[in-house]
C-alpha cells in the first residue's frame, strides 16, 4: 500500500510540474483528490486493508493527501504570478497622462437660499418646523379661514387626492398643526414644497417652495411684525435695504400686508430689474386672524400673533438676478456650477 501511495504521489508531481495553465492544475487536483480521484479510490478501499493496519494505512494517505495539496498550492501561486506579470505587459498604463477630471457637485440656489433664511430666522429665537406634503383638507384649508366655496379650494388652483386630503397648497398648515400642540408661546418657520395647479412658465410651476412664519405670544402688535420683516430684508439684501407695507387681503390674516423692498439693483431709483417702480414685492404677511386662533384651541384675548409668507425660488430669483424660475429645475451643470 506504501509503495501505491508512493507511485501516486509521483505521478501527481509530474502531472503538477508539467501543468502551465491554472486551468490544467485544476484537471490534476480533480484527477487525484476529487471524488473519483486515485487517493479517494484508495480511501475507499480502507475496507479491504485489515483492522490492525488501517491507522498505519490512514496516516499514509493523509501524509500523501498533504504533499499533493502543498505541491498544488505552491504551483497555483506561482501560475498565478505569472498570469499577473503577463497582464501588467499587455496592460501597460502611461502615469504621465492627465487624469479623468471628477465632476464636483455645486449646491442649488434653492439650497443657499434656504439656509441663508434659515440663519436669520434662527438668529431671531426662530425654529424650524416641518410638516406633510399630503395633508387633510381641515389643515390645508378650514383651520386657516378658508371655509368651502373658496376659489382657492377650486380644482384649478389645488390637487385633490379625495374630498379630504390634498397635496398641500401653502405650509400654513404646519402653523395650524404647531398651534393646535397648544405650547406657546411660539416662533417658527416653516419651508416646505408646495403644489398648485400652475402651468410651467417663466415665473410659475406646479411644485415650489415656500417658507412661511408664526409668531404667538402675548402682546404682539403689528409693530412686531414690521420690525422682524425690515430686519429679514436688511440681513437678506443688504443694510440699505428699506421696506413699504401695502394693504392687502389673505383669509388667514387681519390686517394683511405685502411687503415691497427697494430695489437692490438701482437703490430705488428705478431700473429694468425693478420695473421702473424702485420697489420689489417680496412677500405677505398680516396678523393671525382671531377665528384662526379660535379653531386651533388659542384664546384671541389672551394670544395674538403675526404670520408671514415668501416663496423661496422668488428669493433665489431676486439674490442671484435669475429670469426664468425654469433654470432651477432643469439640472443643467453649466447653470448650477456658478454657485
Amino acid at each position: 500500500m506504501k509503495e501505491k501511495l508512493q507511485r501516486i504521489q509521483e505521478e501527481a508531481a509530474k502531472r503538477i510540474q508539467e501543468s502551465d495553465s491554472l486551468d490544467k492544475l485544476n484537471d490534476v487536483r480533480v484527477a487525484f483528490l476529487g471524488k473519483k480521484g486515485e487517493l479517494t479510490a484508495v480511501l475507499k478501499g480502507m475496507k479491504e486493508v485489515a483492522a490492525e493496519d488501517r491507522p498505519k494505512v490512514g496516516q499514509w494517505v493523509n501524509e500523501t493527501r498533504a504533499q499533493i495539496e502543498k505541491h498544488l498550492e505552491d504551483t497555483k501561486v506561482k501560475l498565478e504570478a505569472a498570469v499577473m506579470e503577463e497582464k501588467l505587459k499587455t496592460e501597460v498604463i502611461d502615469v504621465t497622462l492627465p487624469a479623468k477630471k471628477m465632476e464636483i457637485g455645486h449646491r442649488h440656489p434653492n439650497t443657499i437660499a434656504l439656509e441663508e433664511v434659515e440663519r436669520i430666522f434662527i438668529g431671531m429665537g426662530y425654529e424650524v418646523v416641518e410638516g406633510p406634503e399630503v395633508e387633510y383638507m381641515d389643515y390645508n384649508f378650514t383651520k386657516l379661514n378658508i371655509p368651502e366655496g373658496h376659489p382657492a379650494r377650486d380644482e384649478q388652483d389645488t390637487f385633490f387626492i379625495d374630498d379630504k386630503i390634498c397635496l398641500r397648497s401653502q405650509t400654513s398648515p404646519v402653523q395650524a398643526r404647531t398651534m393646535e400642540k397648544g405650547k406657546l408661546p411660539i416662533r417658527m418657520i416653516a419651508p416646505g414644497r408646495v403644489f398648485r395647479s400652475d402651468e410651467v412658465d417663466a415665473t410659475h410651476s406646479p411644485s415650489f417652495h415656500q417658507i412661511e412664519g408664526l409668531v404667538i405670544d402675548k402682546h404682539i402688535t403689528f409693530a412686531d411684525l414690521k420690525g422682524t420683516l425690515e430686519e429679514f430684508a436688511k440681513e437678506l439684501f443688504g443694510p440699505e435695504t428699506k421696506t413699504k407695507f401695502r394693504p392687502h387681503h389673505f383669509p388667514f390674516t387681519e390686517p394683511s400686508a405685502e411687503v415691497d423692498v427697494s430695489c437692490f439693483k438701482c437703490g430705488g431709483k428705478g431700473c429694468r430689474f425693478c420695473k421702473g417702480s424702485g420697489w420689489i414685492e417680496i412677500l405677505g404677511c398680516g396678523m393671525v386672524h382671531p377665528h384662526v386662533l379660535e379653531m386651533c384651541g388659542i384664546d384671541p384675548e389672551e394670544y395674538t400673533g403675526f404670520a408671514f409668507g415668501v416663496g423661496l425660488e422668488r428669493i433665489a430669483l431676486l439674490k442671484y438676478e435669475i429670469d426664468d424660475m425654469r433654470l432651477l429645475y432643469e439640472n443643467d451643470t453649466r447653470f448650477l456650477k456658478q454657485f
